[in-house]
């Protein structure tokens, strides 16, 4: 009974509201925390600063948004994972090509200039002829995978087990990379 007066008590008198200067002190006081809240969601210590930068900025200028007495931490680290969701999408969507012509004309167009220069189509061919020299059991799960195919893939068609298709284009790779040394340069 008692500790339900010291509740009703501690509960119901009334509270002065939190100054600027309360709000900011409390606020500069979770910088640790909010540092490696950061870190944990970027990977990169400077991405980590900006973010927190830019989070003290959206806690200041929202700081009227802020409920009296509830868990300041709570709020400015939901600010902050809403601040690296958004940011992420962003980036997200500024590296996606969107081409709105009608034959996806700037999608197909291809990458390169189109003009094979005459060492490359030489080395090209050295490099094809030394691939064609190596025992069938390399050569093919290295073809395959050249051309697109997945390990599993790969595995299920020469009917072999996953770990011996990549063992035997790890070791394809290895002994093409000692073959052609001219051409890696």
């Amino acid at each position: 009974m008692f500790s339900l007066f010291l509740y009703l008590f501690n509960n119901l008198k009334p509270r002065t509201a939190m100054t600027a200067q309360e709000f900011n002190t409390q606020l500069t006081g979770l910088e640790k925390n909010l540092e490696r809240f950061a870190y944990s969601l970027t990977m990169n210590s400077e991405d980590a600063r900006d973010l927190v930068q830019e989070t003290y900025l959206k806690a200041l200028s929202n700081r009227d948004k802020f409920t009296e007495h509830s868990n300041l931490k709570a709020w400015t680290f939901t600010i902050m994972k809403n601040t690296f969701i958004n940011n992420y999408r962003r980036s997200v969507k500024e590296n996606t090509t969107m081409d709105h012509t009608k034959d996806l004309y700037y999608l197909n167009m291809p990458q390169n200039s189109g003009f094979i220069h005459p060492e490359s189509h030489y080395g090209e061919q050295e490099i094809l002829k030394t691939i064609d020299g190596l025992d069938e059991e390399f050569r093919l799960p290295f073809r395959m995978h050249t051309e697109g195919y997945k390990y599993k893939e790969i595995a299920e068609k020469l009917n072999l087990k996953i770990g011996t298709v990549k063992s035997r284009i790890f070791f394809t790779r290895k002994k093409l990379m000692g073959s052609l040394q001219d051409y890696a340069a």
